[in-house]
């Protein structure tokens, strides 16, 4: 998009300083450079105070519009949107960097900036970076200034400052319109801050301007100057620089990607994702930015320091990339003074993975209208070391982008420790949208525990779901027969609430109430849905007969009795876990990762016989921790390629094992060991072994770097099932061979391939453990499965 006017009046390139001043600190910030200092002294003649060099006028009165001219081309900031982002005459102005300016006390249409040809001024100061708030015209543009020192050394700066109608980076201040001679024209203007390190210790004298150099009759406007504190900026909101969400009635009142897109406020808030909105992701509750439409809502990363102080297990940024992939490197710092290094990164907003997104929206804004194409949201966790207290944290910084290639940060949150709480059933969301509609009833769905507490806590999650979802009442109970409870279900609450509401993509964390949950025993868990639910998360394969009320039959969660017969169905929705606080030492969990065999295909149904459930009553019986077993199985699961996409239709064998990994195994509760029985679906698609044991070993070392202990599992043979080859077989040896001696990738193996397995044909299974398709393994089968995992190790 070109600038109005651009090519109408004849212009010269100018650099506009509107104000200057020093506080103390050394922050690189937006598009600085490094500093060079010399021992050279300088003899230009300085006016005293930038002020004395005012020779342009940039702002004007939207009474008046015609009484300024920024550019050269009668545009100019409007004084009162400026004013409604705190840049307004006398305003005391905090910079992202914590550095505070002076707004000139000028009224709009007189002078109140510089047309900076070189100009020196004196503006004696010190401090550890000199802030310049600055913006261009007709296109960006770059220039070398001097600062010299009292002592006579010098320091050459560089400088490349955005268009003030086309910028995106580093953003001081913004404005969603600018005044013309013509009117108002609505467009997204801004001012913006580079920060040049300055040499410790020394006091400036004065300042020499550039002299920019651009594309034809470009101009650089620059207007701040500051020691920026040495301190971390104060909150990741104090960073924000960057415009990326409009409002559907100015759908150019922001610009995410440089090229005046955005996402929709309306998209969001019909998304459940309302500006301040509390949203949990990964089990990390995440703040939205309280911020209005068309003004700064996220930071480009670029190496920024922020305070944050807080412990968990994982650090959460809410995320998304424009004009590709963004990825870079970052440092936490803890309170003890030591650090981490960290690499973080998301896919792009509108062309990326649909797998591991938080939300997708349905359009993109820009001047010209809206694009009916998904919008997208990210989440994206990095652990945190144990034990320790989080204090601050360097945003990536992005090695050597393309143009326009940036990594916007709108939020931050931390995944809690688990304390006391161990996982005891789970069920991983495999295509997250089951068809209602269901209107005004109640569903409730059996559970089968595994480790036994007092205390109970469920897990819903909306994923991949695109609206929000209201929940009117959640209760669990103790199975008496079919949808019967032994006594009255207990009421779950939300933050104290008896009902929620679920955004688009997030989830729920029921509060802790006391409850007794059994060991090794079915429980009723029931959903109270008040309003329509159109789609909703699924974990298909229940083996499992589940109940469900009328429609427009309100809400019988705490029914005592059994549902109509008539309605049953066989999967999950919207529950995606229950937690328990066991009596006595906290006995963590162990996470199965797998496929359809981990899924219980060819178990009894409603017998409770998968593998992970024997594995359970094993350890119940044994002298090792009675840790809780999770099955994340999702069938037809594989390990690096998605069969559902995140988007409806397209299948519900669930986002690769790869991408779940931080949902289903890092997000549980005190997780300690984590099984893993995958590959045979790659296997069977033609995905070669060294691409799935580079999966396997990425999943490893995400679960390491949790000090999670991994146990890899052999892949068991198929021979006989529909489409079997001796090239699949040659495969499964290759990545079966890896496994047994994975030289560090795993901390110790099971070999459910030996386990149950014909000697005799060994590509082949055993009889009794077939459950007849000769994929999957019978009861037995699945008990001889349990029977090998070395309970020592778990």
């Amino acid at each position: 998009m070109n600038v109005p006017h651009q090519s109408v009046w004849l212009r010269r390139a100018a650099v506009l300083l509107f104000a200057l001043c020093l506080s103390s600190a050394g922050f690189m910030h937006g598009t600085a450079r490094a500093a060079t200092p010399t021992a050279t002294p300088t003899a230009t003649a300085a006016a005293t105070g930038l002020a004395a060099t005012f020779n342009n006028t940039g702002i004007s009165d939207d009474a008046a519009p015609g009484g300024a001219n920024l550019d050269a081309a009668g545009a100019s900031f409007s004084a009162e949107a400026l004013a409604a982002d705190g840049w307004a005459p006398g305003a005391v102005f905090t910079l992202a960097d914590g550095a505070t300016v002076t707004v000139p006390q000028i009224a709009p249409g007189q002078a109140d900036n510089t047309v900076a040809t070189g100009q020196t001024f004196a503006d004696a100061g010190s401090g550890g970076a000199l802030d310049l708030v600055a913006t261009s015209t007709n296109g960006a543009t770059t220039g070398t200034g001097t600062v010299t020192y009292g002592d006579g050394t010098t320091q050459s700066f560089a400088m490349a400052v955005p268009d003030w109608w086309h910028g995106t980076v580093a953003i001081a201040a913004v404005a969603p319109y600018r005044n013309s001679s013509g009117g108002r024209q609505v467009h997204q203007v801004s001012l913006f801050l580079t920060s040049v390190p300055l040499i410790a210790g020394k006091a400036v004298a004065t300042v020499t301007l550039p002299n920019a150099t651009g594309g034809a009759n470009a101009a650089l406007h620059v207007f701040a100057a500051a020691f920026a504190p040495t301190a971390p900026v104060a909150g990741l909101a104090a960073a924000f620089d960057n415009v990326g969400i409009s409002d559907d009635g100015n759908l150019a009142g922001a610009n995410l990607d440089g090229n005046g897109n955005s996402f929709s406020q309306q998209d969001l808030i019909a998304a459940g994702w309302s500006p301040g909105a509390r949203l949990v992701s990964g089990a990390a509750t995440l703040a939205l930015p309280q911020v209005a439409a068309g003004h700064a809502d996220n930071v480009v990363a670029n190496g920024q320091r922020i305070t944050y102080s807080a412990s968990g297990s994982a650090l959460s940024f809410l995320a998304t990339s424009t004009d590709g992939t963004a990825s870079g490197s970052g440092t936490l710092t803890y309170s003890d003074g030591s650090t981490q290094n960290y690499t973080m990164g998301t896919p792009d907003w509108i062309v990326g993975a649909t797998d591991t997104m938080a939300v997708s929206l349905p359009h993109w804004n820009n001047a010209g209208g809206q694009t009916a194409t998904s919008a997208k949201l990210y989440v994206e966790s990095v652990p945190l070391a144990a034990g320790k207290t989080l204090a601050s944290l360097t945003l990536p910084t992005l090695a050597s982008p393309p143009a326009g290639n940036g990594l916007h940060v709108f939020a931050l949150g931390v995944r809690p420790l688990a304390g006391s709480w161990s996982g005891s059933w789970a069920a991983a969301a495999d295509d997250g949208l089951v068809p209602g509609p269901w209107t005004n009833r109640t569903l409730r769905m059996v559970e089968h525990s595994s480790v036994g507490g007092g205390q109970v806590r469920v897990r819903l999650d909306n994923a991949f779901v695109g609206v929000p979802v209201d929940v009117g009442h959640v209760t669990v109970a103790v199975q008496s027969s079919t949808s019967a409870a032994t006594g009255t279900p207990a009421t779950l609450t939300f933050h104290g609430n008896q009902a929620t509401t679920i955004p688009g993509g997030g989830q729920a964390l029921s509060d802790a109430v006391p409850f007794t949950v059994p060991p090794d025993a079915n429980l009723l868990v029931s959903i109270y849905f008040p309003g329509t639910v159109q789609l909703e998360s699924v974990h298909s394969l229940g083996t499992q007969d589940m109940y469900s009320t009328a429609d427009n039959t309100g809400d019988q969660t705490t029914d005592v009795g059994n549902y109509p017969s008539s309605i049953t169905f066989g999967f999950w929705t919207l529950l995606s876990g229950l937690d328990v606080i066991p009596s006595g030492t906290p006995t963590g969990t162990v996470v199965a990762l797998g496929d359809s065999i981990t899924d219980g295909v060819g178990s009894t149904y409603n017998g409770n016989n998968r593998w992970p459930n024997d594995l359970w009553r094993r350890l119940a019986a044994s002298p090792y921790p009675h840790r809780g077993v999770l099955d994340e199985g999702i069938s037809a699961n594989r390990v690096v390629t998605d069969d559902f996409t995140g988007v409806q239709g397209t299948g519900d064998g669930g986002i690769s094992a790869l991408s779940r990994t931080d949902r289903d195994v890092l997000s549980q509760s005190d997780v300690k060991t984590l099984i893993i029985l995958e590959g045979v679906n790659d296997i069977k698609a033609g995905t070669p072994a060294t691409a799935v044991i580079a999966g396997l070993k990425q999943i490893a070392a995400q679960a390491h770097a949790q000090g999670i202990t991994v146990i890899g599992a052999t892949i068991t043979p198929f021979q006989g099932y529909s489409g079997w080859t001796s090239a699949y077989e040659t495969q499964r040896e290759a990545v079966n061979t890896f496994i047994r001696s994975s030289g560090g990738a795993f901390d110790a193996y099971v070999d459910f391939d030996a386990a149950i397995r014909n000697p005799a044909s060994p590509n082949a299974l055993l009889a009794t453990y077939d459950s007849g398709d000769h994929l999957h393994p019978s009861a037995a089968g699945y008990q001889a499965m349990a029977n090998a995992v070395d309970l020592s190790k778990l």
